[in-house]
């Protein structure tokens, strides 16, 4: 069953219990006069949904609860006050809580299906140093799960203690790491002896997660990247790898032996080379607005490479240099809505609108008009949606997964159409 969206009733478990009751009794109050939102919020998440006439706090609870991914609403209580504890890093609260429920130590703090996990693993998660020594002198903890935890975060000190109480580095764990792009991570498994390999001994692996990722922090890829060609990784003497590499240094001799790279249109397997561990299939990656077929300026704007972008810009890049159109009439697309619908945003970057600007103080053209066809993995909604014949700020206003929307940029469009 696809689930509804619930901006209205949707609250981080570090919250005040308060407001979780507060939102409860709004959701009944307009579950009760038929509002569409909450009428499908119970539909999702109730079991079995109530008249309208007979339902009651307690089933408005319940949706609440499921809703945030807890399965009832006592679950959601203790959640919200054992997050925030640990947040706190408060470890008399936990304690506390986990001795007079002994359950708590094993049940995901944050939801059934949270990758934080129990609270030892999810104290490494925060970086609660004190709720941390607590928890580890108490047996039974899953301390593998809090080593995932604490190697994805670069949290040396948690690790070592971690290995000391019984967790065990496995294949695979630098995956961790390369995910959330973190060279700390990369660094300490490096020193004791694990393999820089996935789980089935592949050294192209990690380097192919960190190129695919979801994650977009420009300095910290490049650094992990720099990690691993320091531990023997050679990369490919490409422009898409300089690019991804951050070396403007290298695409200025790519440039300069050859000036037509700059506004080269570059293959999905040129972006993502099968020789670094990356998949042959475009649907894999994980960016906004489409790559297949495109510039150097339009990477640029998905990665959030904005030193690289003015770079390009002053050394001659077509800011409305358009995508590849495919057999199928869909391409065509500038960088401009590669920044409109981008992963950047949707990692938390981009959000004073800065990229925006850039492209429009050179010139991008805003009624340039584009097909696109483009789904977005791990979304509720998966499937490949047709947006036809739109301006960036039409594919913008359309598009399906709201979160990779770009809300500043869409205000520096809309601005220049009311100008």
């Amino acid at each position: 069953m696809s689930v509804p969206p619930a901006p209205k009733w949707r609250i981080i478990a570090q919250s005040d219990l308060g407001q979780l009751k507060k939102r409860a009794k709004e959701l009944l109050r307009h579950y009760q006069t038929g509002a569409e939102e909450a009428v499908s919020l119970f539909n999702a998440f109730h079991p079995k949904p109530a008249d309208i006439e007979s339902a009651r706090l307690a089933d408005a609870q319940l949706v609440l609860a499921r809703a945030h991914d807890y399965p009832s609403w006592p679950r959601l209580k203790d959640g919200v006050h054992l997050f925030n504890a640990i947040c706190a890093d408060d470890p008399e609260s936990v304690l506390m809580m986990v001795r007079k429920q002994p359950a708590l130590l094993h049940r995901r703090v944050n939801g059934e299906t949270s990758n934080w996990g129990p609270p030892l693993a999810c104290s490494v998660q925060i970086g609660a140093e004190k709720v941390f020594s607590a928890l580890i002198k108490l047996p039974g903890q899953d301390v593998q799960w809090a080593l995932g935890r604490a190697t994805l975060k670069g949290r040396h000190a948690m690790a070592r203690a971690l290995i000391e109480n019984g967790a065990v580095v496995e294949p695979g764990e630098v995956m961790g790491p390369c995910e959330s792009l973190n060279v700390e991570g990369l660094t300490f498994l490096a020193e004791i002896g694990a393999p820089l390999t996935d789980e089935h001994g592949d050294r192209t692996a990690p380097i192919g997660l960190l190129l695919e990722g979801y994650f977009r922090d420009p300095p910290a890829k490049h650094a992990c990247l720099a990690f691993f060609e320091r531990h023997g990784v050679d990369f490919p003497d490409t422009p898409t790898t300089a690019f991804h590499r951050g070396r403007i240094d290298l695409l200025q001799r790519h440039i300069g032996a050859t000036p037509e790279v700059i506004n080269k249109r570059f293959s999905h397997g040129d972006i993502y080379p099968s020789a670094l561990g990356c998949h042959e299939e475009e649907s894999l990656a994980l960016h906004g607005a489409p790559l297949n077929g495109t510039t150097l300026l339009h990477m640029a704007a998905d990665f959030d490479e904005i030193e690289i972008a003015r770079w390009l810009l002053e050394n001659g890049a077509d800011v409305n240099a358009r995508a590849v159109v495919d057999a199928d009439g869909f391409g065509g697309h500038t960088p401009l809505f590669n920044v409109v619908v981008s992963q950047a945003y949707r990692s938390g970057r981009q959000r004073d609108g800065a990229f925006a600007q850039l492209l429009l103080d050179a010139g991008a053209d805003s009624t340039l008009r584009a097909s696109i066809r483009k789904g977005i993995r791990f979304h509720d909604d998966e499937t490949a949606h047709e947006y036809v014949d739109v301006t960036a700020l039409e594919f913008a206003k359309r598009f399906h997964a709201r979160a990779w929307v770009s809300e500043p940029a869409m205000d520096l469009l809309e601005a220049m159409d009311r100008s």
